[in-house]
């Protein structure tokens, strides 16, 4: 096998079609958990809105394995580099804020459900997946670590969307102003 062969086998110059199925998917499933999560927290006390907060537990357990597969799929399988004419184009801040971007995200993908989980443990209100299974509390039950830790799950949720929304500008920048076929490694199909 020639170097280039080798080269573009071991950097692929698109994602896998696993690794856009879960970009896609959790990209899709956090604006819409995000969405019914701001609609839900001043919602006043009420049968629909008990249904929104157990149906957003289960969303973000789900939006938590479907992050575990996605950082697992990413360990095992190389994502494609940039590629070398945007490499050379691209200023070193834009590369910074590329990586970091992607990083923080992947750290915000278990944050979010994870404090959730947190706050509703310490409230005394067990996640009940699908309403068939109870998962373990996370931490014990306490008022005052509740009140503490609820602002939390707010704060990295915003976060997150304000990633997200950097992350989607960043995209379409490359796709609608560079024309550099950067997003196109994320479309299938091509």
């Amino acid at each position: 096998m020639t170097a280039t062969a080798t080269t573009t086998f071991d950097t692929p110059r698109r994602y896998t079609r696993t690794a856009m199925l879960l970009h896609w998917v959790l990209g899709l499933a956090l604006i819409a958990l995000f969405g019914v999560g701001v609609y839900m927290a001043d919602l006043p006390f009420s049968p629909q809105r008990l249904k929104l907060y157990n149906w957003h537990k289960w969303a973000g357990v789900t939006i938590l394995v479907l992050s575990a597969l996605r950082l697992l799929w990413r360990v095992t399988h190389r994502p494609p580099a940039l590629p070398k004419a945007v490499e050379k184009t691209m200023p070193g801040w834009q590369k910074l804020a590329h990586h970091g971007t992607h990083h923080l995200l992947y750290l915000l993908f278990f944050a979010v459900p994870l404090i959730g989980w947190a706050y509703s443990s310490a409230a005394g209100f067990p996640i009940v997946f699908l309403g068939l299974w109870q998962l373990p509390d996370f931490v014990p039950v306490s008022k005052d670590l509740a009140e503490a830790i609820k602002p939390w799950h707010q704060y990295t949720a915003f976060a997150l969307a304000a990633l997200a929304v950097l992350h989607i500008a960043a995209a379409l920048k490359h796709h609608l102003v560079d024309r550099d076929g950067l997003l196109h490694r994320m479309l299938p199909g091509k």
